[in-house]
C-alpha cells in the first residue's frame, strides 16, 4: 500500500531531553474514530524499524509494548542511555534476528514518547491535553498500529508479539485482523483485565491525582511534574511486577547501608530503597497523564465481553497460528489467563501451542534472561518461519 495523501512523515525528537536521536513519525490527518465514538485529529504515532523488509515484504514482525515501554526495544535508549527495552531478544542473530525480519514497534497512542497523547498539544486551544485527551484503549491503539503498517506498505505481518498490555495488543491484532497475521505470540498477558489488575492500577492513578502537583491533570501548562504521585504508582505497580520469591531471593530483610534500623521512616530495607528508585528515575521519562490513559484502556479490554461473553467467539474460523507463553510465578497474569485463552482457540480447532515457563521472577519475567523462554520463543519463530517459506536461520537471504 502507498501513503495516503493525507499522512506525512515528521522526523521530531523523541521526547523532551538531550536525545539526539530522531524517530520517524507518521502522522494522521483523516480523523480517527476511537472505541468511545469520539474523533482524533491530527494522530501522530512514532516508531522505530529495524532490519529491512523482504521483497514480497512477508517478514515484518509487529512487536508491541507494555505499560511502562516504548517503541525502543532494542539498541541504546535516546533517553535512558540503557539497551532497549527487548534487546536481548532482538537484534542481529538473536530470537527476533534483525537481519531475518523487519521489526517495527510504535508508541502506543497515548504515549509519551512521540506518539498523540495527552502531553502533546491540542490543536483547538494550543496548550497540552491534559484531561482533555479523549479516552482510548486497545482497540484505538491497534488501529493506529493498523495504519501505520499500511503506510510501511505491510499487507500481512509474519508474526505480533507482545508481553503484557501488548500481549493484550496483540490479541486484538488476531481477532479484529485475523487474515492480516500469520502468526500471533501473546506472552504473560489475558483477554481481560481482572478486578486485581483494575485494583492495582486504580491505587496507582488516585496516588497521581492525590499529588498537589497535578493540578487536575494541567500541570504541564503550569509547569509542574506530579512527582511525588507517579513515583508512587510505579512503586505499587513495580511490585506486581515480581513475585515473593524474586523480592526475598534478591532483598530479603537486608538492610540499605546500615546494620541496624534507624527507628524512623527513612529507607531502613533495600527493598526500600529499591522501590523508591524505581520510582523517582521512572518519573524522568514518564508523562503521569499518560499513565492514567494506558492504564484505563487495560481496564477496559475484554474480548470475551466484546463477543457475546464467549471468548472463542473473537477467534472463530482463525488462520492465525498462535504461541501462549506464560510464566509459573506471574500472579499479576496468572497462568490460567492463557490457559483460559488456548481452551477458546482450543474450541474453534485454532492452530494453538502453550508453554508455561517454570521461573521465579513473576510477571517481569518476559523481560528478563529467562533461557527456556528465549528457546520457546526461537522454536517458534523458525518453526512459523520455515512454514511461512521465509530464509532458515543463518541464510538471511533477502
Amino acid at each position: 500500500m502507498s501513503r495516503g495523501m493525507l499522512e506525512t512523515i515528521v522526523p521530531e525528537p523523541a521526547f523532551t531531553s538531550a536525545a539526539t536521536t530522531l524517530d520517524p513519525r507518521l502522522t494522521l490527518e483523516t480523523p480517527l474514530v476511537l472505541q468511545s465514538g469520539e474523533a482524533l485529529a491530527p494522530v501522530t504515532v512514532a516508531y522505530q524499524t529495524y532490519g529491512a523488509l523482504n521483497a514480497d515484504r512477508s517478514n515484518c514482525v509487529l512487536v508491541c509494548h507494555a505499560l511502562t515501554m516504548d517503541q525502543y526495544v532494542s539498541g541504546a535508549h535516546p533517553v535512558t542511555g540503557k539497551p532497549g527495552w527487548w534487546s536481548d531478544l532482538v537484534g542481529p542473530g538473536k530470537a527476533i534476528d534483525t537481519e531475518r525480519f523487519f521489526v517495527v514497534c510504535a508508541n502506543v497512542l497515548g504515549g509519551c514518547m512521540g506518539s498523540t497523547g495527552p502531553k502533546e498539544l491540542n490543536p483547538a486551544s494550543g496548550r497540552p491535553w491534559g484531561l482533555k485527551f479523549p479516552v482510548i484503549t486497545i482497540r484505538d491503539m491497534v488501529q493506529v498500529q493498523v495504519k501505520l503498517l499500511n503506510h510501511l506498505g505491510v499487507d500481512k505481518l509474519f508474526c505480533v508479539i507482545g508481553g503484557s498490555m501488548g500481549a493484550m495488543q496483540v490479541l486484538e491484532w488476531a481477532s479484529r485482523y485475523p487474515e492480516r497475521v500469520f502468526a500471533a505470540v501473546p506472552i504473560a498477558g489475558s483477554y481481560r483485565h481482572s478486578a486485581q489488575n483494575i485494583a492495582f492500577h486504580e491505587v496507582g492513578r488516585q496516588a497521581i491525582m492525590a499529588d498537589p502537583e497535578w493540578r487536575h491533570g494541567a500541570y504541564l501548562e503550569e509547569n509542574k511534574i506530579p512527582r511525588r504521585g507517579l513515583a508512587v504508582a510505579r512503586m505499587a505497580a513495580h511490585i506486581t511486577y515480581m513475585s515473593e520469591a524474586a523480592l526475598h531471593q534478591k532483598f530479603g530483610r537486608r538492610f540499605q547501608d546500615r546494620d541496624a534500623p534507624t527507628y524512623g521512616f527513612d529507607a531502613d530495607f533495600q527493598v526500600e530503597s529499591y522501590l523508591r528508585h524505581q520510582g523517582s528515575t521512572f518519573v524522568d521519562r514518564f508523562d503521569a497523564n499518560s499513565y492514567l490513559y494506558i492504564t484505563r484502556a487495560m481496564d477496559y479490554f475484554d474480548l470475551a465481553a466484546e463477543n457475546g461473553g464467549v471468548l472463542a467467539n473473537a477467534f472463530a474460523g482463525t488462520p492465525v497460528r498462535f504461541c501462549l507463553i506464560s510464566f509459573s510465578s506471574d500472579w499479576l497474569f496468572p497462568t490460567s489467563e492463557s490457559r483460559a485463552i488456548a481452551h477458546a482457540l482450543n474450541a474453534v480447532a485454532a492452530n494453538v501451542s502453550f508453554v508455561e515457563i517454570e521461573s521465579d521472577k513473576g510477571h517481569d519475567a518476559f523481560l528478563l534472561d529467562e533461557p527456556e523462554f528465549h528457546q520457546t520463543l526461537q522454536g517458534f519463530i523458525d518453526g512459523a518461519a520455515t512454514i511461512r517459506g521465509l530464509p532458515r536461520r543463518g541464510s538471511h537471504t533477502p
